[in-house]
This record gives C-alpha cells, structure tokens and sequence, in this order.
C-alpha cells in the first residue's frame, strides 16, 4: 500500500555545496546543486540549483543559475532564471538578466538590467550573455 522508495544516502544529506571564507578560487564551478560562496573567485558560476554569495565575497566573472542570492561583493554578467535578490550588504556591477528582482535599501546596484519572464529561456536574453 505505501511502496516508499528509500532515498539516496545524498538526498537524506541534503544537496547544498559550499566554500568557506578566504578560500581562493580562480576557474570555474559547475554546480547541480545549491551553492554557498563565501570566498574569493576569479571565473564563472554554473549552478542549477540556488546561489548564496555570503557577505565576506568577492565574486569576478559570469553567474548563471536558478536562484540567487548576493551579500557579498560581484562584478560580471548574471543569468537568473528566476529570483535574483540584491542584499543590503551587496555591490553588484554589470549586466543583470533575471524573471524577478528584489534590491534591499543600502546595496549598491550599478548595473544593466533586462527582466525576462522564467518561461523564457538563458539563451533569449536580449544584448546580455555570459561569456
């Protein structure tokens, strides 16, 4: 009557990646999971899950994911198939694509912004690709 599968020993751990503070990164990440940043990095994000760049950040390069989350310090093109929210603490610079935007009172947001609806595709984005 209840034929529950059991779950993946991964599923029970949860699904979220995550890089401590003044971790060095120059390259790129690739991620299918939830992604917590909180270091240094010089290159480009692919998550298909949710990204957090923490307060203590630096993030320099392209960002494509699903949701998003920024505190920390970034600079570069931003794909965001749905919600992307800009904190308080944040310094965003660049290009920005996104179905949803959310920028708190005190951030710094100094960019090109094109809002698209989520059925549309990453690859449709008028005038803004990451490289």
């Amino acid at each position: 009557m209840f034929d529950k599968k059991p779950k993946a020993y991964t599923d029970l751990l949860g699904k979220t990646n995550r890089i401590v503070e003044k971790t060095i990164i120059k390259g790129d990440i690739q991620s299918p999971a939830d992604f917590r940043f909180d270091g240094y990095l010089t290159g480009n994000i692919l998550s298909e899950g949710k990204l957090v760049i923490g307060p203590a950040s630096q993030v320099m390069g392209d960002i494509q994911c699903k949701n998003c989350d920024i505190e920390g310090e970034y600079e570069g093109t931003i794909i965001v198939e749905e919600l992307l929210s800009i904190k308080a603490t944040a310094k965003v610079k660049g290009k920005v694509s996104c179905s949803k935007l959310l920028v708190e009172p005190g951030a710094i947001f100094n960019a090109i912004c094109v809002m698209k609806s989520p059925a549309m595709s990453a690859s449709s984005t008028d005038g803004i690709k990451a490289s």
